[in-house]
């Protein structure tokens, strides 16, 4: 499983394809055809599909669009370029300017800047404010509904002209120009002593096929610095592959939670022999964790979610920051032509039988995702809260006093397909 999504986010949660699907004519027409061959036979929801001839539509996309089922699946289905998401999920690479950006209170502020990135040779930073792109004013682009696309589209050297202001004040205009971007999967690790106990921090960004060599080199160095807690960081993790999650569940639960249950996949009635008993498997640097604290928000999703649930049955975990944004059905990946298409088409469940979390899972200490100070930052809201937690078992802010669905008033700007797991432009 990969990704997971919805009216405006995307993730996606994957599992290798049980079956490989018939090539299609490439022609509008013979791709259509294929979605909706594809659609009834493994589609979660296929009973719900409306009757739409291929030949009335124009494109593949166009067909997926007009039958998927809403709102559920809003967006988790979806079609992009083969070149594309194999880049993605082989390299943790995209084309673009290598930042994310969310709109907060009327302004597009950014979230994250990646290392070597445009947008970092730019000089933008984590809580810069973008005023202008392309010389339209963005507080007119976010009035009139066109923020998503703003940024143009994923093309090697197109040039982006910029004014924006920096976290620390500073008003700075630039013309980055998109190339290749490498998202570290494990972007940063921390260690902190709180009332003589050490707790690690990891800053994890996808999962993807890069992450497995990654996250075991940051948990060797956590288990060399004696960590006896962990904060792991899910914050903007839209999801990826369900071997990562599991394989992740396994270095923090450790030796005792092998061959237990980590998760099952539900297919539709067409489909249940495709039903899978997911476990625990060894590893070979492992926390032996008692609880796993969580920094989370809307924009978690997917195997995020999974993780989460899936730890849960055999460990306390406590989530600080948001709600999570509720994904809990996976795809598969089928290629055809020059695309790919990921239908919904299983739904996951933990060891308890537990799943259908579409409202997201839920937040247990309220905090902000603090722009103002950078990620790893002890004093960042979201962090200071979960060092908090750990020193006092308590919470500054528990959920309950802010109501189920927890604080969040961010509009995560949003691409579709694999691109909204990083919600990268």
């Amino acid at each position: 499983m990969r990704r997971a999504g919805c009216a405006v986010v995307v993730f996606a949660l994957l599992l290798a394809s049980p079956a490989a699907a018939q090539s299609p004519a490439c022609t509008p027409l013979g791709q259509a055809t294929f979605v909706r061959d594809t659609l009834e036979e493994l589609y979660l929801w296929y009973r719900d599909l409306p009757e739409l001839d291929p030949a009335d539509v124009g494109s593949p996309e166009e067909y997926l669009e007009r039958t998927r089922l809403r709102p559920l699946d809003a967006a988790f289905s979806y079609i992009t370029s083969r070149a594309a998401d194999e880049a993605f999920y082989s390299e943790s690479q995209f084309i673009g300017l290598g930042l994310t950006t969310a709109t907060i209170a009327g302004e597009l502020r950014v979230l994250q800047v990646f290392e070597g990135s445009p947008a970092a040779d730019a000089g933008l930073d984590r809580g810069s404010r973008i005023d202008t792109i392309d010389g339209q004013s963005v507080s007119a682009i976010i009035a009139e509904g066109r923020i998503d696309g703003a940024f143009g589209p994923a093309e090697v050297d197109r040039a982006v002209a910029l004014t924006f202001v920096t976290r620390g004040g500073e008003a700075r205009a630039a013309t980055p120009r998109k190339r290749p971007v490498t998202i570290p999967t494990v972007s940063l690790t921390r260690v902190f002593v709180v009332d003589g106990r050490t707790v690690g921090y990891l800053f994890f960004r996808n999962f993807v096929r890069p992450s497995v060599a990654a996250l075991d080199e940051a948990f060797a160095a956590l288990e060399t610095a004696g960590v006896q807690e962990l904060v792991l960081d899910l914050r903007y993790n839209g999801g990826g592959l369900v071997d990562v999650a599991r394989h992740l569940a396994g270095l923090i639960g450790g030796p005792s939670l092998r061959d237990q249950v980590f998760a099952e996949s539900r297919h539709n009635d067409r489909n249940r022999r495709w039903n899978q008993t997911l476990r625990f498997g060894g590893a070979a640097s492992s926390l032996r964790l008692a609880r796993l604290v969580v920094i989370a928000t809307r924009a978690s999703a997917s195997a995020s979610e999974l993780l989460i649930n899936g730890l849960t049955p055999f460990l306390p975990v406590v989530v600080v920051g948001d709600r999570t944004y509720g994904k809990p059905v996976g795809q598969y990946v089928l290629p055809f032509c020059d695309k790919v298409f990921a239908p919904v088409a299983f739904a996951m469940v933990n060891a308890n039988g537990q799943g259908d979390y579409f409202d997201g899972l839920p937040v247990d200490c309220v905090a902000a995702d603090d722009i103002g100070h950078e990620l790893g930052s002890p004093d960042e809201a979201s962090l200071a809260a979960a060092l908090d937690f750990i020193g006092t078992g308590g919470c500054q802010t528990p959920a309950g006093r802010v109501g189920a669905r927890a604080v969040s008033r961010e509009r995560v700007v949003r691409a579709t397909g694999w691109r909204a797991l990083i919600n990268a432009q």
